[in-house]
């Protein structure tokens, strides 16, 4: 399977030189989209956004950031990288200046001159980059080639388990699926003209009261699917008491924000009230809105069970409806303990939904245990990526694994300048990604989990605003987010599994637009591009960068090194004086308020799992890890040995430590799938043939049963020899066989 994939004679791929402005974009513009009937872009309106202002006022990411003020850094990164830019600038004007007088006085002056100019030009902020003769790099174009593609035999079937409803009326509207007034004005004022097929085969079974474990494609309106069903049952049968009667389950706390939004959206002519409860937010805001008693509680698993065991008046057993949102991602290893509990703590009876755009053995497990007779709804395999993405591929040689950086540098500035989310496996390479395309003078924000809850919305906002023009992220931001105008997704490494890759090239052509993704893809992860290939519904692309432009923007990078590591040492010393000033301040507080006063406010918050538990369960995890990358003791030795002797890693250590985290996981997933199935509450429904009289005991024959009988009159009968009926019994039945008594006695 080579990347350069082969064209017809005559035919010249395609020129890139912009984001949007090759045929193949052409015609996906020119396909049935939003407003237009087609056989997918028709279940879509042109009007169809997510808003996020809702009737009452302020919208929910505005809510939640207006939560977290005054818990920003004192500075931010893009301030530190522009210092560091402005430091840079000003020594090679330094530099050029002192060259310049040097010189003669005719060529002194001129030069003088010219770097006049140069300085007024950086001041406005329009600076060149590189010199006339680089500017050969911008105009040339990349080789855009088709690849080959092998079809997938599919021969699944549905297990007994689930009952298949993947069928549905492909003429239904939402008039037609018995809701209420509010909801329909509601779904008017949103912009919903037809319902999407996942819609239309979810809510009229959710209204029924229904298990549903269901599958559909990025980006086809899951929420709407289950949230409708959920709104219209609290609207038939009001509450009686303020009790929490719905809980919607979500993996991250900006997934959680955007649900309760739309959900907030759907029920803003109704009485009915939501909370948001999920990590990063103020803990006491949500334990007063939880003790009002919600209708709908939207939450994260860790602080659900944080409110659980510490907010006495809050309880899970009048749920009746509970909703899990990606909930492959629910059954992952680190959220498995805490999903047994919640599902411990909810009430039995319940109506219990799945939802997901990829669907593994795991969730089956979770179906297996919490749901009671479930329907299967897939609409989507759970392989299927959205209608109109455009996938591209981009070869890595083995030799040139250290020229991710240059490649990705390269597509950000002359192909793909905006609306961008680039996508990384590990946190440190996001930060360092972030502060390299800084440094390259574009508007560039990150979002992973080393940064505060105030940092991470605050870069959703202002790529949400257009205020910066690429965002880069790990696995944290490729489920369920809904940011609308995403024109690109590019994956520096190829992610843990295909279906990652699914969600993560999921944040792009939604709701019936076109988009983009494009994922450098080396030797060893070539495997998950076949998969790709062969389950892909479109032709996939292969990308060719000309060799001289990723030598350019490599050179460019080695020339940054020095500044990214001044940007990290300022970082360092922000935080130290942060740490610093935090200890003053709470040895003065100490000083000031008394200790009796810190001792009632610094009580611990009770957990599930006790401290060593935790403890032990991070640790196995985190060798588990270790031995799976590096297994044996010399290994691991050497491993560490390197790691105190290299103070900072080559481009190639750093690829193959992103290539390293994905394989990492995928050894340990396989792991999981080849260990034998857990004891379930409930166990699976075998279809075994019932026979059709009473099933009758087997009788032990007698030397079976005095082998086995060990009474005491037993073993008092063996001792004194078998009694006149014993000898009677036997000799009838030896004589039926034809047999002689005294020659085969047992005695």
């Amino acid at each position: 399977l080579g990347l350069v994939g082969t064209i017809a004679e005559g035919d010249v791929g395609p020129v890139d030189p912009e984001s949007g402005s090759s045929e193949d974009e052409e015609e996906l513009r020119r396909a049935p989209g939003p407003g237009r009937r087609g056989p997918t872009g028709g279940d879509f309106s042109a009007a169809f956004v997510f808003g996020e202002a809702e009737a009452g006022g302020e919208g929910t990411w505005a809510a939640a950031l207006c939560q977290l003020r005054g818990k920003r850094a004192a500075t931010t990164l893009d301030e530190k990288i522009e210092k560091v830019r402005q430091k840079r600038k000003f020594q090679e004007r330094e530099a050029k200046q002192a060259k310049a007088r040097d010189k003669e006085t005719e060529d002194n002056q001129t030069k003088k001159r010219e770097c006049e100019d140069f300085s007024r030009d950086e001041e406005e902020d329009v600076e060149s980059q590189y010199s006339l003769d680089d500017e050969t790099i911008f105009t040339k174009a990349d080789t855009v080639k088709v690849k080959e593609q092998r079809r997938l035999k599919k021969g699944e079937e549905a297990e007994s388990f689930f009952e298949d409803a993947s069928q549905y009326d492909d003429n239904l509207l939402f008039q037609d699926m018995n809701l209420s007034r509010p909801l329909l004005k509601a779904i008017t004022a949103l912009g919903f003209k037809q319902p999407t097929p996942i819609q239309k085969a979810c809510i009229p079974v959710g209204l029924l009261g229904k298990d549903i474990c269901a599958c559909a494609a990025t980006g086809t309106g899951k929420t709407a699917a289950f949230i409708l069903p959920v709104l219209e049952r609290l609207i038939y049968k009001p509450r009686q008491a303020p009790i929490t009667r719905v809980l919607v389950l979500v993996p991250t706390r900006e997934l959680g924000i955007q649900v309760h939004s739309v959900t907030k959206q759907l029920a803003q002519f109704s009485s009915v009230t939501t909370c948001l409860a999920v990590g990063g937010l103020d803990v006491k805001t949500q334990e007063a809105a939880l003790r009002s008693g919600p209708d709908i509680l939207i939450a994260t698993p860790g602080r659900l069970i944080d409110h659980l065991h510490n907010c006495p008046s809050f309880h899970l057993s009048s749920v009746e409806v509970l909703i899990l949102d990606e909930a492959d991602r629910m059954l992952d290893e680190y959220f498995e303990e805490q999903m047994k509990e919640i599902i411990r703590l909810c009430s039995n009876h319940r109506q219990t939904m799945l939802f997901s755009a990829t669907m593994t053995d795991e969730v089956k497990d979770l179906a297996s245990v919490s749901l009671k007779n479930p329907v299967r709804i897939f609409v989507n395999s759970n392989t299927d990526v959205a209608p109109f993405l455009r996938q591209e591929f981009i070869r890595i040689r083995p030799n040139r694994e250290g020229d991710r950086e240059a490649i990705v540098s390269a597509l950000l500035t002359r192909t793909f300048p905006d609306h961008v989310m680039l996508f990384t496996q590990t946190k440190k390479q996001a930060h360092r990604m972030h502060i390299l395309l800084g440094l390259m003078g574009l508007r560039v924000g990150e979002l992973h989990g080393n940064l505060s809850q105030a940092q991470r919305l605050e870069a959703l906002r202002r790529f949400k605003d257009e205020q910066i023009d690429i965002l880069v992220a790990t696995d944290v931001a490729a489920r369920g987010l809904d940011i609308e105008g995403v024109k690109t997704v590019i994956n520096f490494t190829m992610p843990n599994t295909t279906k990652h890759y699914v969600h993560r090239v999921g944040r792009t052509a939604r709701a019936g637009r076109a988009g983009r993704s494009v994922s450098l893809v080396g030797e060893e992860e070539r495997k998950m591009l076949k998969d790709i290939v062969k389950t892909a519904k479109t032709p996939v692309k292969a990308r060719i960068l000309p060799q001289d432009v990723i030598l350019k923007f490599r050179e460019k990078i080695e020339n940054l090194e020095k500044d990214v590591y001044a940007v990290l040492c300022l970082e360092r010393e922000e935080r130290e004086m942060q740490q610093s000033e935090a200890q003053i301040n709470r040895a003065k507080k100490q000083l000031e308020t008394g200790k009796q006063e810190t001792v009632g406010e610094g009580l611990e918050r009770s957990w599930f799992q006790t401290r060593e538990e935790r403890k032990k369960e991070k640790l196995a995890k985190a060798l588990q890890e270790f031995d799976l990358a590096l297994r044996g003791k010399k290994k691991r030795k050497k491993f560490m040995q390197d790691r105190q002797k290299k103070a900072q890693m080559t481009p190639e250590e750093r690829s193959q430590f992103e290539i390293l985290k994905s394989q990492m996981y995928a050894e340990r997933l396989a792991k999981r799938n080849r260990r034998a199935k857990r004891a379930r509450v409930l166990p699976e429904e075998e279809p075994a043939a019932v026979p059709a009289g009473p099933k009758r005991k087997k009788k032990l024959s007698v030397f079976d049963e005095e082998l086995t009988n060990t009474s005491r009159k037993a073993l008092k009968q063996y001792r004194a020899g078998p009694s006149f009926e014993d000898r009677k019994r036997l000799g009838m039945a030896q004589h039926r066989k034809g047999g002689n008594f005294k020659s085969k006695s047992r005695y």
